[in-house]
């Protein structure tokens, strides 16, 4: 058998070397292509764990002044938390009373109150306490969900959630700040909640807020007296229903009303025990329409 001619083989073998090479250059290309591809999906996971970190560090250490800018457009500046320290989470601020923007008349209360907001299996608490106003320390739990919300205070030992100067008042403005309140605000409750669900808020429960030994600059007799505000959940769609009476005192004062529609409508009166007319006359001007000797107040 004769041998193949040289011309014949060599073509073959530099053609088979050359796919030889080809070849290796191909997958050495496609490592690289898959190296590239791991490293860039390396560098999008790393991007994105920074951002997930720094919103997490931007959610856990959110400073407290947050807070106080979300309580004051919540309540259109009536309620102010000044000088506040710490985080969202738990902090401390002093609390201010205030006509609004621009109001001249805030009030403090003294010491400083502070907060701090624990997670639940399936709620949220937050614990309020101010040595001054708060002598047990309040603790109000949200259940959040889509279709139904409930906010409840946890009840107290004694039923008293806390007392307040009534000359805190006047940092509200008009007309507090013309009658400037003396005596104590206390607030009572066994227990209470608001539920929201299908769009409506329902209250149930019962506050009771009394106003003890009550006086006014516009009356030379201290005290007027002192009287008692109650909070009483309705039934079924009804709302809450409001009765004001009075415990004691010269000046007189009766009313009841409802929460309809988000508001509420109030009928009552104040009036003057006899032998106190005069003395009371300039306050009853000003707390209501004069039928008499008697003040109507009406509201909604």
């Amino acid at each position: 058998m004769n041998a193949a001619p040289r011309s014949a083989w060599l073509p073959r073998r530099a053609t088979v070397r050359a796919g030889f090479a080809a070849s290796g250059f191909a997958e050495s290309t496609l490592a690289d292509r898959a190296w590239d591809r791991r490293r860039r999906a390396v560098r999008r996971w790393g991007a994105w764990g920074a951002a997930v970190g720094a919103l997490a560090a931007l959610v856990v250490f959110a400073p407290a002044a947050w807070l106080a800018r979300a309580v004051d457009g919540a309540t259109q500046g009536r309620v102010q938390l000044a000088d506040a320290q710490g985080t969202v989470w738990r902090g401390s601020a002093v609390l201010l009373l205030a006509g609004g923007a621009g109001s001249r008349d805030a009030a403090a209360l003294p010491g400083r109150l502070a907060w701090a907001l624990h997670w639940r299996a399936r709620a949220v608490d937050l614990r309020l306490e101010h040595a001054c106003c708060l002598p047990e320390g309040v603790t109000l739990r949200w259940h959040p969900g889509v279709a139904r919300q409930t906010l409840e205070m946890l009840p107290t030992r004694s039923g008293t959630i806390g007392q307040w100067p009534a000359a805190w008042l006047a940092g509200l403005g008009t007309p507090w700040n013309t009658l400037q309140l003396g005596g104590a605000l206390r607030l009572i409750s066994p227990a209470w909640r608001l539920e929201h669900e299908a769009g409506r808020t329902r209250f149930v429960g019962r506050l009771q807020l009394d106003l003890v030994g009550a006086s006014s600059r516009l009356a030379t007799i201290d005290p007027l007296g002192s009287y008692s505000v109650s909070l009483q959940g309705g039934a079924g769609d009804d709302g809450p229903s409001l009765v004001l009476t009075t415990l004691d005192g010269a000046l007189r004062l009766t009313g009841s009303g409802q929460w309809r529609d988000g508001r509420l409508h109030f009928a009552g009166q104040a009036e003057a025990a006899p032998g106190s007319e005069a003395a009371l006359n300039n306050l009853l001007n000003i707390i209501g329409r004069r039928q008499g000797a008697a003040s109507l107040i009406r509201i909604g």
